[in-house]
Parts: C-alpha cells; structure tokens; sequence
C-alpha cells in the first residue's frame, strides 16, 4: 500500500536528520497500520505495527498466522470471529480488543480498527486498519471498573445491612437479621460475634460462623481486660487485624480457642449510639484482609448501622417490657376453680409498636354456684385505653358480684365508663353460667358472640341480639342489652374472645369468623389444650398485628360409667338437620353399648319427642340418652326445653296429622313422664324389658 510506504520513508528520513531515530520513535507511538490481501493471503504490515505486534521487520514474513503467534489459542479464536463475521455478514469495517503476550512475559491490550473494502459484487478482497498498544488505557479503564466494582459492593452492603435491620424492632430481630439467612453475606464476613454491655458485663447475645461455637463459654464475661472484644468496648477505639492466629496468642483466653477457628483477619468493632458504648461487633475473615481505608470505614459504617440499630431495639424492649407489665396489672392474676367445669384463658400483647392494649378477660364467681365470664375492648391502643380497662374490669365484675342480671351489669358498666369523663368506649360479651344445669344467659356490647362446640365436634354460633358498645350506650340514653338463653349440656365449650383472632388486617372480620370455627372444631377438648391450639394458630396466622383476649370455657363431660353410659346432645330449633343427627346419635351410641335391639324404639321416640319441642316451643332443645342398669336393665331418654307447658294426652280423629305422640310412646316405652327442669320441663321414658323398675 502506497500510503504505508510512504509513512515508512518518511520516518526514515527522519531518522536520518539525527533527531529522533526511527525506533525510538515507534516506542514513543505504538501504532502502525497494515494492508491485507486476502486474495493473496498476504499482510504487509509498517514497522510500528509490527512492533505493537512483536514482530521483527527483518524476520516477518507477511502471513497473517506469523503476525498472531503470541495470541494464546482462546484469544486468536476470538478474533478470528469478529474478523470471519465481518467478512460474512458484509459490514464494512470491524474492531476489536485482544490480549497478548510480550517478550518479557508481560500481557498486552491490543486494539485493532480495520476497514473492509469490496468489489462491486461485494466480495471482500482487502482489509486495511491501524493497531495500537492500548495497555494503558485497558489497565486504567480496569482499574476504575474494579475500583467502581468494590465501591458498589461496599455501597450494597450497608444498603442491605440498613435495609435488613430497619425492619427489626427487638433485640432479637436484630440477632435474626445478623446471623439469619443472608446475614453474614450482607456484612461481607464468615463469622460474627455481636456483644451487649449489661450490668458491667459484656454479654455475646449473637455468635454466627464456621466453629464459633468454640467461643460459647465466653459468653458473659465481666467488661475487663484480656479479650480484644471486651477491651474494644472499654476503649472505644476499633481493633484490625490480618493476623488473627498471632493476634490471638496475645490473648491467654483466646488463644487455645483461636487454633479451632480457620480465620486469618478479624475486625473488633465498638458499637457506639449517641456517644455512648453499648456494645461490641466482631467480624472474622478466612481470607487475606489487610484493612485497608476502605475497608476500615466500611465495616465502621456497618457497626454504626448495627449500633443505632440495636440501640432503638434495647429502647423498644424496655418500653415494651413496662407496657406489658402495666397491662398484666391489670389482668386477673389467677382464674379461679370452679365446680363442674374447667376454664382456660389466653392474652397476647400486639408486637407492633410501644402501645399498650385495652383487651381484657375476667371470671367471676357469683352466687348459687354460678359463674360470670367476659371478653372486652377499650378503644384505643395506649396507656389511657388500659387504664380505662382496668377501672371498667373492676367496675363490671363488682357489678357481676352483686348477682344483677347481666342486662343490668352491662348497662351499670356502660353507666360507668361513661361518667369517667373519656371519650373511650368499650365492647364486651358477658355470660353468667351455671354448669350445674348448663343454663348460660349471655349479652353482648357491640361486640362479637360466643361459639358453641357441641359434643358431637360441630361448632355453632349462636345469634346474640346485643346491644351498644359501653359508654356510647349511656350517651345516646339506650341502654337495652337483650339476654339470650345458651343451654351447654356436659362435655360442651364456650369460647369467647376480642377482634384480635379473628381479624385479618385488610380481610373480612366474617371469614377469620370462620376460620376460628374451623379451628374450634378440629381442635382438642380440652379447655387448656383447646386455647393452646386456637392462640398459637391465629397469632401465627394473623401475625399478632392486635391484642387477643381468649376465654374458653367447657362444662365437664358426663359420659356416665361403663354399666350406665350416658351421651348429652343440644339441638338448635334453627338447625336443620339436628333432628335427622340427633336420631343418628342415638342409633349409634346403642349399637356401641350392645342395645341395638331397642334402636328402631328410641328412634322413633327421639324424632317424636324432639319434633314436638322443635315445632311447639320457642328454643332448642336437650337429648339425654342413658342406660339404667339397675334393677331391670333399660334405656333412658330424656328430651328437655324451656316450656313450661306441659303435654297433654289427646284422642285425635282418624283424619288427624298430630295428637298420637303421647300415644306412641306410651306405647313404645315401659315407662314415662314429665318433671320440672328449671324454668321449662323434661319428658322422659324407658325402652327396655316390662317389669318392675
């Protein structure tokens, strides 16, 4: 090529004129250009050129193959592939970078920048271009990349270590976000220790690594000399170290530690907040780390982060601490024994912020063996709201005491709360019980009703007209709260509770509802297990984002003696397929007890005797079916409701489609009758052999 040559000639004469000579000049700029044939298979190349190449101009011998001979294989593919695709895919011109190796052994960046010329049938017949050394400006570029590189990292780390702890509100979340998944990754270390100064002492709360378990007797230590955690803390000044193994031998506990730990740097940190010392961070390396400025303020900045971290959980967990023993003052410190049945009760404080809750519980003992149960809610989710519950807590069970009907104790305590001059209200469900008969009469104040679990494991929800919520009952001047009569027969639970159990944040309040039933009948009999099983599932589920009160009470079981079993059934009048259950129990629970001759009998009887309650009385009714062992052994059923209209006998014409009930069972039993029950009445009969009984 005409303008190569000519280059050529021209630093020669340069050369000559004494100046710069031609090799010194090509050293100063290295870069040539060349001239490929490709029909010949030839590449003339201009000295510059074929010294950024390596090549000696006396020696070459103008093959392509020759002029990349120190490519390693890798990178000769490489560019023979930007070069093939160029050529194929008709672009006019290429460029690219590549790595090669120099005489002292060294590596070279080499950029090459080559036009493409064609025929006019676009056949690529000649490639000219320039190559140049771009060491430099690869090395330079590589270095601010790789320096941009650890700034990010470094950046993402604290960004990550910030992020991971904003969301940590207790001491032991920030433990969690340290040593949990991820943990030791966002702080860029293979170990952790992490150290609270408590009482003069320095307790490691924290330990997270590869053998760190080694450390675990070390735990609580007084804040003394003779461990570099410990004399951080008391200096406050930060120790690094890239020789952990040498540092350790310094430290006569350390030491016979140190050799079970595969770590070779350590970075012991003060964790300051506010100018004051609570704590220490330790941070272990298995690689290499010599500390240097960047390094050093990273793991400084992530202490700092740890630190007001920490500082804000010890602040929360010591507020939390008072609130929740503020609101445990105000809870019944023991829930009384009582005759006939057994009560367990369950309160959960909401995780979220500082606030203390209005939810309450009590059980109160009242007169002729009764007993008053009560959930509730004050508004508001602060010291006031328990405040306010506490005095209303007191005012209602005095009330209850007194034996005023629960109508009068909840409109007494709306009374009350009223004349505390607050803008506080309250919801509450009361029921006084008695587990001898099983009677519960039960009000509710804006509150929700109780659920059921009857003993064959369904759960009903009784309806509760209810009233206004205390205190703004007694503004608006209605202080009517309707009592509706529950009747629990034995080995059936009520279970009351707050908002907080069944109230998912951002659901509907109807299916947590459900849910809890659900979860009521699946659960276990038992009063203790049973509220077990309902706290630990919906705070779980829920997430606890509220204050959950839980009482759950269960009349003990009367399953009778091996001899004399007996089975207990409620029949709601509303419930539709009671009747066809109630005659399903029967039948099967005499199969069990080897009677299943007088099944077809008792049938019968059941469906007459609980049609007549279910069609002529206002309420459910009670199934109560036992075996009579002594002294003609036979089958007792007795069905109870809240009339007190007794049955009386008919003679119903031929056309008649009622008025043979009584006919039939005096017909189907040996013996019958009506007793009084309460405030309503119980008809019974025996099925079984004729005889004396």
């Amino acid at each position: 090529m005409r303008g190569m040559t000519d280059n050529r000639a021209l630093g020669a004469e340069r050369g000559h004129g004494g100046e710069i000579g031609p090799t010194e000049r090509l050293a100063m700029n290295r870069t040539g250009s060349f001239d490929w044939d490709l029909d010949a298979g030839t590449i003339d190349v201009d000295p510059a050129g074929l010294l950024v190449f390596g090549q000696d101009a006396e020696t070459f011998d103008a093959r392509p193959a020759t002029l990349v001979r120190r490519l390693d294989q890798p990178e000769r593919e490489r560019l023979e592939g930007v070069i093939r695709d160029a050529l194929t895919s008709g672009r006019a011109s290429y460029a690219a970078h590549f790595r090669m190796n120099r005489d002292d052994g060294s590596e070279q960046w080499t950029h090459v920048q080559a036009r493409i010329l064609r025929d006019a049938g676009g056949r690529a017949h000649r490639i000219v271009g320039i190559v140049r050394d771009a060491t430099s400006e690869v090395t330079h570029s590589e270095f601010l990349l790789e320096l941009e590189r650890r700034r990010k990292r470094q950046t993402d780390m604290v960004e990550r270590s910030t992020r991971a702890l904003s969301r940590a509100v207790t001491v032991d979340d920030v433990t969690a976000a340290l040593t949990g998944p991820g943990g030791l990754a966002r702080l860029g270390a293979d170990g952790l220790a992490l150290g609270l100064v408590e009482n003069e002492s320095l307790n490691v709360i924290a330990l997270s690594g590869e053998s760190l378990e080694v450390l675990e007797d070390l735990r609580v230590r007084r804040l003394e000399g003779g461990l570099p955690l410990h004399e951080t803390v008391m200096s406050g000044r930060p120790l690094f170290t890239g020789a952990f193994q040498e540092l350790a031998r310094d430290y006569p506990l350390l030491a016979p530690r140190a050799a079970r730990l595969p770590f070779r740097a350590a970075a012991y940190l003060p964790l300051v907040a506010q100018a004051r010392t609570i704590g220490g961070m330790a941070l272990f390396y298995r690689r290499p780390t010599l500390f240097g400025a960047d390094e050093r303020n990273l793991v400084l900045g992530l202490a700092a982060v740890v630190a007001q971290s920490l500082q804000r959980a010890i602040l929360f967990d010591e507020e939390r601490e008072l609130a929740t023993g503020l609101q445990a003052t105000m809870l019944p410190r023991r829930i009384p024994r009582i005759e006939g049945g057994e009560i367990a009760v369950r309160y959960h404080s909401a995780w979220s912020g500082r606030q203390v809750g209005g939810d309450w519980y009590d059980v109160v003992p009242l007169p002729k063996g009764r007993v008053g149960v009560v959930v509730g809610d004050v508004q508001g989710h602060d010291t006031h709201a328990a405040a306010i519950m506490g005095q209303l807590r007191i005012a209602l069970r005095a009330y209850a005491g007194e034996g005023h009907a629960p109508s009068t104790v909840l409109a007494r305590a709306s009374r009350f709360l009223a004349e505390l001059d607050t803008e506080r209200f309250a919801t509450c469900t009361y029921a006084q019980v008695d587990l001898g008969t099983g009677t519960a009469r039960a009000v509710r104040a804006g509150h929700l009703g109780p659920l059921i679990r009857h003993t064959d494991g369904r759960v009903g929800l009784p309806k509760l007209q209810g009233g206004l919520p205390l205190g703004i009952a007694s503004v608006f001047g209605d202080e009517e709260y309707p009592e509706t009569r529950l009747d629990l027969v034995p080995g059936e639970t009520l279970v009351l509770c707050t908002d907080g159990l069944v109230e998912e944040p951002g659901g509907d309040i109807g299916q947590g509802v459900d849910a809890l039933a659900e979860a009521v009948a699946a659960g276990p009999p038992g009063a203790e297990a049973l509220a077990d099983h309902l706290s630990q599932r919906f705070w779980e589920r829920w997430g606890a984002g509220d204050d959950v009160a839980l009482l759950v009470l269960r009349r003990s079981p009367d399953p009778g003696t091996v001899r004399a079993p007996r089975i207990h059934q409620y029949i709601h009048q509303a419930d539709p397929e009671g009747l066809s259950e109630a005659r399903a129990a029967v039948r099967r629970a005499l199969r069990d007890w080897g009677m299943r001759e007088y099944a077809d009998d008792a049938e019968l009887v059941t469906g007459e005797l609980l049609g007549n309650v279910l069609l002529h009385t206002e309420g459910g009714a009670v199934l109560t079916l036992e075996v009579l062992p002594e002294p003609v052994r036979r089958v007792r059923l007795a069905v109870q409701d809240r009339s007190s209209a007794w049955p009386r006998r008919r003679t119903p014409g031929e056309a008649a489609t009622s008025g043979r009930g009584l006919l039939l069972l005096d017909a189907l039993s040996a013996r019958w009758g009506v007793e009084p029950r309460g405030e309503g009445k119980a008809v019974w009969c025996e099925i079984g052999p004729q005889g004396r009984g």
